[in-house]
Formats: structure tokens, C-alpha cells, sequence
């Protein structure tokens, strides 16, 4: 997922000119906001020397600006890298890039912080887009050879370094792969350094992006920066089906939002009778079937009674539990389900009636009721118009078998009379 509207071009973004803060996600690939921008340094403090510096996707790497550029949020740069340089965007400048080092555990003074070269030239941005644009192309060659060599294993992405010196191919397997046949074809096929990089599934899926099950761009490819494990017993506390195909996210592990929830519901839980606990009453032992965190509720049910369920609240779990614990047996649970009366609250009602989907069936009878009204117009209109409800009780008794011994006389069949031509060839009128 990329931005094409903040593309870049003359050695700055284009598209919304919000030098890669715009809020469409995709060029804002987890930024951090700045919030001290706004605010000035105290007198004798100079500006922290040390920017950060975003590459292809989710790349990010922090720089030391020895030469003090000018550099603001957005600036195309050219950065040093072990062979040759790289072109990225400064996606973080000033204090904020002390706390960020500071979180991720990187030295300003170590050797893996390195320079920044340059503000990209319009000569550094040229190739650095040529590079670009031979990625996808490459990607399906580096496929197919990698088919053609029977290697399991799947190339994932391409980056190249800005120089277009070197092409760093990710790629996920599930086993250890011998590529070094596979990297001579790749040297001798794109002309280019090689170099191999294997990535899990999910931070192929950061790198790749995509829309999750919620209708939003994935979280791992916009802002979550670390994968904690996700474990089916997040979902077993949420009372959330154990649906595989459900709770897995697009790289085929469990979906990194069941963690979101979790201390919330363990927070309630703690609150509720462990789910395990049974109640002894004189009519039997009774069964914690479902749990309701939010209306504070568990309904249980006997022991081979599977299908009568009743509903309690807690604090009546509690004292049944405390009862049985100084050996004391309640009559039964349904004493305490009648106690319980659940107001239901509407939170929805329908005030037009437009919500049904069926609304616009044929419901069944309809034709025969509107066949009934016409007949029963047309009779109407036959009869006098004092003479109303005679007409009235003449069709409804003509409609049903005589029940006085057949003095009624029964309906005659109707004769469809044929209609005269209308250009006047009428054989009678003739005569």
C-alpha cells in the first residue's frame, strides 16, 4: 500500500505537499508525531544531531547529521550505506529522535549509525526511481527461477538500494534453503549485487500491507511496530469462537487485535466464579454453561439437563458457592432465576418499517384478495343503489354450494364473448 498522491518528484513530495504527514496511511507509514515541533529550544541547547530516515516500506534507520542540513520532515536524502548510498525520506526530526533511539536501544556513538550524505539532487532521485521501477518486473523473474530450481521458499518483496548498486530480496520458507545457485542466476539475469534476506510472515505482511477483516489497512503495516504472541486462549477469554479461519490475520497467524482487549477482560473476570465451579443444590449439581462479562450474568444448568438453562447473576453465583462451601446445599437454582428479572433495554427501534428485506416479496394471498375486491367492486357497480347490501349478500352466497336442498340455482359458467373487429366487418350490421 503506497500513497500516490505524495509520489515523489523533483527531489521533493508531490501529490498533497504535506511533506509525508497526510492522512491518507500510506505515506505516513508509522510516523510518529511530532508534537515538539511547535516548540523552541532552551537558550544554549543545540538541535539533537541525529535524524530518522524511512526506506521502502516499513524501513526505518536513524542518521547522524554531522554536517547540521537544514532538514525537515519530508527532505529526500541521501544516506550513507555500507557499499555506495541509499535515497530515503526524513520522517523524524529534533528531540523526538533522542527518545525514539533511546526506546529502540540504539547508540547515538555506535558504528551502526551512519551519515547523512546529502539532500538528494535531482541526479540521486532519477536513478533512485529507475530502481524503483524495476522491482515488480524483477520480482516475477525471481519467482519463476526460483520455481524452475524447486526451492521452497517464496520471494516476498525486492528493494533496491537508491544507488541501484545492490537488490536485497525478502522471502519467506519454512525450512533452511541452499540459494547459492539460485544467487548466480539472480547476478548473472539483473546485472546487480545480491543479497538474501529471509523474513517471517508477519513481517511480510507489514511489508506488504493489505485490508484486514475490519475494513482498515493492516495495523502491523501502519503503526504497530512490535509482534507480541498471540495465544488461543486470548480468544478463549473473550467467548470468541475458536474459528481458525476466523482468528487468523492475513499472514496466517492469529490476529494481533486479540491482544487489544485482553487485560480489559481479564480485568472482569477476575470479578466473576471461576467457570469450572460447581453448584451442589437438593435437585443436583448444576453447571456453568455461558458466561456474559458485560451484563454480569452465567447461566448454568443440571447435570443431563443440557437444554433447560437458567440465569443468574454473580453475586447469587457467590452466595451459592459460599453456601456449598460451609456444606450447606440450596433447594435449587431456579428459585434464584425466578428472583431475577432482566430488563431489556431497546436500543433500537424500527419507526419507519423500511428495514426488512423482504419487504418487497409478494406476500402469499395477495393476488386472490385483490381478485376478491375487483369482483366485489364490479358487483357494486351492478347493482341499485338501494339495493347495496342485497348485492352484497347475493355474491357472497352465490360464491358457496347451496346448503337448502338446491333450491338455490348454481352459477352458470361464463361465456367469453367475442368482441367485434374494429374496423367494422361485423357480418349482422352487414345484413
Amino acid at each position: 500500500m503506497s500513497c500516490n498522491s505524495c509520489g515523489t518528484g523533483d527531489s521533493a513530495p508531490g501529490g498533497c505537499k504535506n511533506h509525508g504527514t497526510c492522512g491518507t496511511s500510506g505515506c505516513n507509514k508509522l510516523t510518529v508525531f511530532d508534537w515538539l515541533a511547535n516548540m523552541e529550544l532552551p537558550e544554549g541547547q543545540e538541535q539533537f544531531p541525529y535524524v530518522e530516515v524511512r526506506f521502502k516500506n516499513s524501513r526505518k534507520e536513524f542518521f547522524h547529521n554531522h554536517e547540521n542540513l537544514p532538514l525537515k520532515i519530508g527532505d529526500v536524502v541521501a544516506t550513507q550505506a555500507a557499499t555506495g548510498h541509499d535515497v530515503g525520506i526524513v520522517t523524524l526530526t529534533g528531540e523526538l529522535v533522542r527518545v525514539q533511539m533511546k526506546r529502540k536501544r540504539v547508540k547515538p556513538d555506535s558504528e551502526e549509525v551512519l551519515q547523512i550524505y546529502r539532500i538528494a539532487d535531482q541526479n540521486d532521485v532519477d536513478k533512485w526511481k529507475e530502481a524503483r521501477n524495476r522491482e515488480d518486473e524483477m520480482k516475477i523473474k525471481a519467482r519463476e527461477i526460483a520455481i524452475r530450481l524447486k526451492l521452497k521458499m517464496k520471494i516476498s518483496d525486492i528493494e533496491f538500494q537508491g544507488d541501484g548498486s545492490k537488490a536485497t530480496f525478502f522471502y519467506t520458507a519454512d525450512q533452511r534453503v541452499d540459494f547459492r545457485e539460485l544467487i548466480r542466476e539472480y547476478a548473472g539475469t539483473f546485472r546487480t549485487r545480491i543479497e538474501m534476506r529471509q523474513i517471517g510472515l508477519r513481517q511480510e505482511a507489514a511489508r506488504l500491507g493489505g485490508i484486514g477483516s475490519c475494513g482498515r489497512e493492516l495495523c502491523c503495516s501502519t503503526w504497530l511496530t512490535d509482534f507480541r504472541s498471540v495465544t488461543t486462549s486470548a480468544a478463549r477469554y473473550q467467548n470468541l469462537s475458536l474459528n481458525p479461519q476466523k482468528l487468523a490475520g492475513q499472514c496466517g497467524k492469529l490476529k494481533c487485535c486479540l491482544n487489544y482487549e485482553l487485560d480489559s477482560y481479564l480485568d472482569a473476570l477476575s470479578t466473576f466464579p471461576k467457570q469450572n465451579q460447581k453448584l451442589y443444590t437438593e435437585k443436583g449439581v448444576a453447571l456453568c454453561q455461558k458466561v456474559d462479562i458485560f451484563k454480569g450474568l452465567m447461566w448454568y444448568c443440571y447435570d443431563g439437563e443440557w437444554m433447560n438453562w437458567h440465569t443468574l447473576t454473580i453475586e447469587q453465583v457467590h452466595e451459592i458457592v459460599a453456601k456449598n462451601k460451609a456444606k450447606e446445599k440450596v433447594a435449587g437454582i431456579e428459585e434464584y432465576a425466578r428472583e431475577l428479572v432482566i430488563e431489556e433495554k431497546v436500543s433500537f427501534e424500527n419507526v419507519v418499517g423500511q428495514d426488512s428485506l423482504t419487504r418487497f416479496d409478494n406476500k402469499s394471498g395477495g393476488g386472490k384478495n385483490k381478485r376478491k375486491k375487483r369482483r366485489n367492486n364490479r358487483n357494486k357497480k351492478k347493482a341499485p343503489a338501494g339495493n347495496a347490501p342485497a348485492a352484497k349478500t347475493a355474491a357472497k352466497t352465490s360464491s358457496k354450494p347451496a346448503s337448502n336442498g338446491g333450491q338455490n340455482k348454481p352459477n352458470k359458467p361464463r361465456r367469453n364473448k367475442r368482441r367485434a373487429p374494429k374496423g367494422g366487418n361485423n357480418n349482422n350490421e352487414k345484413k
